[in-house]
């Protein structure tokens, strides 16, 4: 099992739609057994996979051990790929954790589920938090959304530095520009910075993902974002293949 994190300290890059195009891509393109763990209390990933149906404010209790996993994991309309949806209890995550006072936490809950998929993808809530370093320390590999702009780019400097200052051992870094458009002067010369990060373009697909609940590949497959993402998840496959 290999989990990827996708995380934000910023919300509106597209993290929450990055997470739902990779748990497809896994589920569909590598046949994976994927299950899509939604940690952000707004729900984003949840709404997309409809995961509307899940009873509320039991998200934070299953973190606490009262309620079990499989309780709350459901299968989507998509082959291979679960969800564990998000809810507004999710909101005192970080409470949680600190009451808890256990570091290794999230990873004994990860490792729980290690023998029912291969692919687990986390869509962590944004900023730098409790709940987010522990994530980030138990991640394979963590994919950072950023927009072609200073501050998102003063963003992912700020969670190098609070990682690296740790001195502890983390999950590579992978960075991701979202919302390209190419058009613009800004994103021109922000990409040219450095070239061989992938680009996500600026699409409409992407934006229709919410009202149709349902990932680009499986709508518009021939479309740049499709590919885009299709791409990118052939890339995480290969890093994880190397170890």
């Amino acid at each position: 099992m290999a989990v990827i994190a996708v995380y934000s300290m910023k919300g509106g890059v597209g993290k929450s739609c990055t997470a739902v195009n990779l748990a497809w891509s896994s589920a569909a393109q590598s046949a994976r057994r994927t299950l899509l763990w939604d940690l952000d209390a707004q729900g984003a990933a949840s709404f997309i996979l409809d995961g509307g149906k899940v009873k509320k404010d039991r998200a934070r209790a299953m973190i606490a051990g009262d309620v079990k996993p499989g309780k709350l994991i459901k299968p989507t309309s998509f082959d291979n790929l679960d969800l564990l949806a998000a809810d507004v209890s999710l909101r005192g995550l970080d409470r949680l954790f600190f009451e808890i006072n256990k570091k290794k936490h999230m990873k004994k809950l990860l490792h729980g589920l290690q023998n029912d998929y291969d692919r687990i993808i986390l869509d962590c809530p944004p900023g730098l938090t409790e709940t987010s370093e522990q994530i980030l320390r138990n991640a394979d590999v963590v994919i950072i959304p950023v927009i072609p702009s200073p501050l998102s780019e003063r963003a992912l400097k700020d969670v190098q530095l609070f990682l690296d200052s740790n001195g502890r051992k983390h999950a590579p870094l992978l960075p991701l520009y979202t919302m390209v458009d190419r058009r613009r002067t800004i994103h021109k010369a922000t990409l040219a910075k450095h070239p061989k990060w992938p680009v996500i373009p600026m699409s409409s697909n992407i934006e229709r993902m919410t009202k149709l609940k349902r990932p680009v590949g499986d709508f518009a497959p021939g479309s740049p974002a499709a590919k885009a993402f299709a791409k990118l998840w052939r890339g995480i496959e290969k890093r994880l293949a190397k170890g």
